[in-house]
């Protein structure tokens, strides 16, 4: 038994010591290396906080006990029931502990009137007498898991459908205690168990279960020794039987997996001078997005002119689409036909449009998209010389700016094509919103998107009235003064998805993970092209590929300010100021 208890601490030691890879950056004067990161594969995850991935659990059954007469009468008399509960956590996919608690009895035959002996004696064959016995006892063990399925075959995944059944064996040390006599009697007591657990649903949070388990007790457990009699005696006695059961999984039940990063992300410190005291200090900004859109593949050609991404979200006009042919467009109003065959074409990002038309996603109190009636087109032509166009793909048409790849995805709603509110997230007016429903650090200084871009992009044209004058000489001083030593950028989206195909809820979470990363890349890309970061270093920009860059988002809209706020990139920038 020693030696059994010294290989169960073993194993919870390495239960707990067991983890995912992690993200390692070293930083060396003059030099930066970088380690591997974790990647997609099926044996590598991300471990969790302590308080995920716990678990409760309960059981009844029935066993046999094998004592040291167990050959004596019918074997229906060795059979007891029992029941378990219990409360257990996964360290990983596949290792894992369980504290539990157990009672029952377990019954057997005596040569001896023991202190367990019940009810009346029983004659063998041979004329021998036998005792009944029956012991009633109180179990409480802890036990090492290891689940078979996964450590073989790898983790499955986040509600994935694969591995729905699943075998888990299970080793652990408990102390019994007698009762129902008058003495008082306690021991240790050695758990095995192999259990085979089916889930119904892939989140994986019920399973009914079915075990084969084993508890062994020094030889003495019914108070029968045979030493010093010349028979044959049992090294130890045991209880051996089946039990089912159901055990709940509590939220977080699952693990995720880094995503392979195209570049390696590498930290640069500089080595700064100590005359003049210089000052370290950090900004951070967010830059929301529309639904479907992270500007990936928004590169139309315009003559002279430049379309992107960063300048839709700043002061962009509905889709940056008219229709190429006005006469036509003219013709099928009058007379209300349809113009979704007209063909369109891309304008520029900062042509000039009539006053009083909403610039810019979540810039003005205004929504981005513009109607399609007759009388709207006709006086925003009368005013900017063109019709306006939406973006028409797969049969359907969005009123707003989408990514070509994610154009033809179904939304929930037909009304979630089209903006219809605008709460000013990326203007420095909608900065208290967003203190008020985001993480802001403690460590940085806030800035709105529309102050970031005027200040890089400059301050003319619409952008000037969606940001503050004064920030933007602050934040101009910033990258004409300051060093920029480090930028990273982390992408989110919201978990929000349409798709119904097979294997839906992996596939929408994979292309919602990429929507976040593009996001992330448009900013990175753009900052780094721009004029005030164009003389800092490519390996001080960093793209942070996160773990599990969802927002859960209950709302069926895509327009509500949850769906909005989940939508973003959070950009942090280290800058060193010198103090004059």
């Amino acid at each position: 038994m020693r030696k059994l208890m010294l290989l169960i601490l073993t194993l919870l030691l390495i239960c707990g010591g067991a983890g995912a890879q992690t993200v390692v950056s070293d930083t060396v004067r003059g030099e930066a290396t970088v380690q591997p990161q974790p990647t997609d594969d099926h044996y590598r995850v991300v471990t969790n906080r302590f308080w995920d991935n716990w678990f409760v659990f309960g059981e009844i059954g029935a066993h046999a006990f094998a004592g040291d007469y167990g050959s004596v009468g019918d074997f229906g008399g060795l059979i007891s029931p029992d029941f378990k509960v219990g409360v257990g956590k996964w360290f990983t996919p596949g290792i894992g502990v369980k504290f539990q608690f157990g009672m029952g009895n377990s019954k057997g035959y005596s040569k001896e009137e023991t202190m367990f002996a019940k009810g009346d004696q029983l004659i063998a064959d041979d004329g021998t007498p036998y005792w009944k016995t029956k012991m009633k006892w109180l179990d409480f063990s802890v036990n090492a898991m290891f689940n078979l399925s996964r450590l073989f075959c790898g983790y499955e995944g986040k509600e994935s459908g694969k591995l729905m059944n699943q075998f888990i064996a299970s080793v652990g040390l408990g102390a019994l205690h007698h009762y129902g006599i008058e003495a008082q009697r306690n021991e240790w007591s050695g758990h095995f168990e192999l259990q085979y657990s089916r889930f119904f649903s892939k989140k994986k949070d019920i399973s009914l279960d079915v075990k084969a388990h084993a508890i062994l007790y020094q030889t003495n457990f019914d108070a029968v020794t045979l030493k010093g009699t010349g028979e044959d005696s049992h090294w130890f006695d045991a209880n051996v039987g089946l039990s089912i059961g159901l055990t709940y999984y509590f939220k977080k039940r699952h693990w995720d997996r880094c995503l392979q990063c195209e570049e390696p992300v590498y930290i640069n410190n500089t080595i700064l001078p100590e005359p003049n005291c210089p000052e370290y200090k950090t900004m951070v900004f967010y830059v929301f997005f529309p639904n479907n859109y992270s500007g990936r593949d928004d590169a139309p050609i315009v003559s002279s002119s430049d379309v992107n991404a960063i300048d839709y979200l700043a002061s962009g006009v509905f889709t940056q689409k008219r229709f190429a042919d006005t006469d036509a467009v003219a013709s099928a109003l009058a007379s209300g036909r349809s113009l979704v065959s007209l063909k369109t074409e891309d304008i520029p990002t900062g042509e000039a449009v009539p006053e009083g038309v909403a610039r810019g996603y979540e810039m003005s109190s205004s929504p981005i998209s513009l109607d399609m009636d007759a009388a709207s087109m006709n006086a925003f032509k009368d005013k900017a010389g063109y019709y306006y166009a939406p973006i028409y793909s797969g049969g359907k048409t969005w009123y707003y700016r989408v990514d070509t790849e994610t154009s033809t995805q179904k939304l929930m709603s037909a009304d979630n094509y089209k903006e219809s509110r605008s709460y000013g997230l990326n203007a420095h007016t909608g900065l208290d919103l967003v203190k008020q429903n985001m993480t802001v650090d403690d460590d940085a200084d806030l800035y709105s998107f529309a102050d970031i871009y005027a200040a890089v992009e400059g301050d003319g044209a619409s952008i000037a009235e969606y940001a503050d004058n004064a920030t933007v000489t602050e934040l101009k001083n910033i990258f004409e003064n300051g060093r920029i030593q480090f930028v990273s950028a982390e992408g989110l989206a919201t978990s929000q998805d349409n798709y119904v195909g097979e294997d839906a809820e992996n596939v929408g979470l994979e292309r919602n993970k990429t929507l976040a990363y593009n996001r992330a890349r448009t900013v990175i890309q753009w900052l780094r092209d721009s004029g005030a970061f164009k003389s800092i270093g490519r390996n001080s920009f960093s793209l942070n590929a996160l773990t599990d860059p969802i927002g859960i988002v209950n709302d069926k809209s895509t327009r509500g300010l949850n769906a909005k706020l989940n939508r973003c990139v959070k950009v942090r920038i280290n800058y060193v100021i010198e103090k004059q």
